[in-house]
């Protein structure tokens, strides 16, 4: 009996971490979700200032950078009007993007094959904007000591304001600008066709009398994000928005706004990368072409805080007069496309789609999940298909505790006859139910751990199907136009109640009254938690739940005609 009861007690904790996991993963989602980001409003511009070049902090190694701070002026909030000759336009097959001539920011980035909803599929989802919602932009520079530098507070001018890739496979949008020194310097942008990649170029033509010395740095600004509060015992629960970074030491690393606003960051490193990330979507800078740099982070003192992470190179590039130089970063702002962000070349980039402490598990279970849709061509057929995978690789140790319960059912009104035989004496009561396992050659806690070792795997395929852009706008089924919201008519929640109650009476009934009540209960509430679930979540548990009660089904009446 306390074999049983163990069981029982495991599968509930089992249920209630994994209910608590997708839960939290659903508030995130509604958090985040594409339709609440700001997508249109009142574009506005900081006003006019020097750049405050405190802002790109000064490698600790490199002695010859000085940062003229005694001038700089802090670089304001976006709060003015902007003319709309200072903005250049540019359209791609994936993206429609905007580049402020001040600074040569990329201010606004519209991703085209991503709507922003289901019912709104001609309305591009905006990842990075700067209007009256917020703040998430791009800035790029370069800075050094001794003279003016191009940093994200000058003014360029281009010959255009408007470009267009059309059947070309790349576009360059070029910028210039001339320093008081008489060094030129042309900045510009390199889109490519099917590719959220874009280079960033700086070219120096020394056209003083003296060596041009500096450095290259980029770095993404966000306001912060706003999260809407959940119901329930689990209070507050905000999805993760801010910075990450990568280092060759220290691997990946979220450093929320929290962490930022406590404590800049200061590293050094050969290599890696630095983001700001959202549910679905990354914006990271990728430094190439240098053989150090400095990660940083900071936050404007501001009313509406500006929350800032970046990279400055650690070696300078010097030109010497007459002489012409380059300095280049790698900028990928789009969807956590984990084909697309293998292509980068950037070393775990792919850790943005966050699975957690779980990623061994569930990184094979995507693999497996998109080859099965390669297949398919259907998310959600691809989800069915893998549910009958997974079932076929545990099918061994679910038999093993399918058995074990077929043997408990077969005891259980034996069990009632001890419970009430000694209900007065409980300790009497274990020594008799035990004699009864051994002599009927019972182990009650058989089927706990084939239970646990499937846990891990359940809760992997969870995150992927949560955190996998690829579902995002997946249809299925007619009536389920997008799997990653919930069911708009509750049907698979529904389905996946009756399946649970079904499981429920297949297995052994439990003893205690108390307990049978809890579990006859279990299948009515979950079906309330999950008509706000995704519906590819829900997919799953039905699926996974038609599955077990066939094979429990087929185990049980097998054993009972032995």
């Amino acid at each position: 009996m306390m074999g049983m009861q163990f069981q029982r007690i495991m599968l509930f904790v089992a249920l209630g971490l994994t209910l608590m996991m997708i839960w939290q993963s659903w508030i995130e989602f509604q958090a985040n979700y594409p339709g609440r980001q700001a997508g249109s409003g009142t574009t506005v511009e900081p006003t006019s200032g020097s750049v405050d070049l405190t802002e790109v902090p000064d490698a600790p190694s490199v002695q010859d950078v000085a940062e003229d701070s005694d001038s700089a002026e802090p670089v304001p909030a976006a709060d003015a009007m902007r003319p709309e000759t200072e903005v250049i336009r540019v359209s791609t097959d994936l993206v429609n993007a905007e580049i402020d001539l001040r600074g040569g920011d990329l201010v606004r980035v519209e991703l085209l094959s991503h709507p922003v909803s289901i019912d709104s599929p001609d309305v591009p989802f905006v990842l990075m904007h700067r209007d009256a919602a917020g703040l998430f932009v791009a800035q790029s520079g370069l800075i050094g000591k001794d003279r003016e530098y191009p940093n994200h507070n000058v003014r360029y001018a281009a010959q255009n304001t408007e470009y267009e890739l059309g059947n070309r496979d790349s576009l360059d949008v070029a910028m210039n600008w001339i320093a008081p020194d008489g060094v030129e310097y042309q900045k510009t942008y390199r889109f490519t066709r099917d590719s959220y990649r874009v280079e960033v170029i700086f070219q120096v033509a020394n056209r003083s009398e003296t060596p041009w010395s500096g450095f290259i740095y980029g770095q993404l600004k966000q306001t912060e994000v706003e999260s809407p509060g959940s119901m329930g015992i689990l209070g507050r629960l905000p999805s993760y928005s801010g910075a990450a970074v990568y280092t060759e030491q220290d691997k990946y690393e979220k450093i929320d706004y929290g962490e930022i606003r406590d404590e800049s960051l200061n590293l050094t490193t050969s290599s890696g990368w630095v983001s700001m990330m959202q549910h679905y979507f990354v914006a990271a800078w990728l430094p190439v072409d240098a053989d150090g740099y400095q990660f940083y982070s900071g936050v404007s003192n501001t009313v509406n805080p500006q929350y800032r992470i970046g990279f400055k190179s650690l070696q300078p590039v010097t030109v010497a007069p007459g002489e012409t130089g380059r300095l280049r970063g790698i900028l990928f702002a789009g969807p956590k496309e984990q084909k697309r962000l293998d292509r980068q070349g950037a070393e775990g980039l792919k850790l943005t789609v966050d699975y957690g402490f779980l990623t061994p598990v569930a990184n094979p279970l995507f693999w497996l999940l998109e080859n099965i849709y390669s297949f398919t061509q259907n998310w959600g057929w691809a989800i069915i298909l893998l549910t009958l995978l997974v079932k076929l690789v545990f099918y061994p140790l679910s038999a093993t505790s399918y058995k074990s319960m077929a043997k408990m059912k077969k005891l259980h009104p034996r069990m009632v006859t001890l419970k009430e035989r000694y209900s007065e004496d409980k300790q009497k009561f274990q020594q008799e139910m035990m004699k009864m396992y051994k002599a009927e050659k019972v182990n009650p806690a058989g089927g706990c751990l084939p239970i646990l070792v499937q846990i891990p795997v359940f809760i992997a395929l969870y995150w992927v199907l949560l955190e996998s852009v690829e579902l995002r706008q997946a249809s299925f089924m007619g009536w389920l136009k997008d799997l990653s919201l919930p069911d708009p008519y509750f049907i698979l929640p529904v389905i996946m109640g009756a399946s649970m109650l079904a499981q429920h009476f297949l297995n052994p009934a439990p003893v205690d009254p108390l307990q049978k009540k809890i579990m006859l209960a279990l299948p009515f509430v979950f079906t309330v938690f999950f008509l706000w679930f995704p519906a590819g979540l829900v997919l799953y548990w039905v699926v996974n739940n038609l599955l077990s009660i066939a094979q429990q089904y087929y185990i049980t009446r097998k054993f009972a005609e032995k």
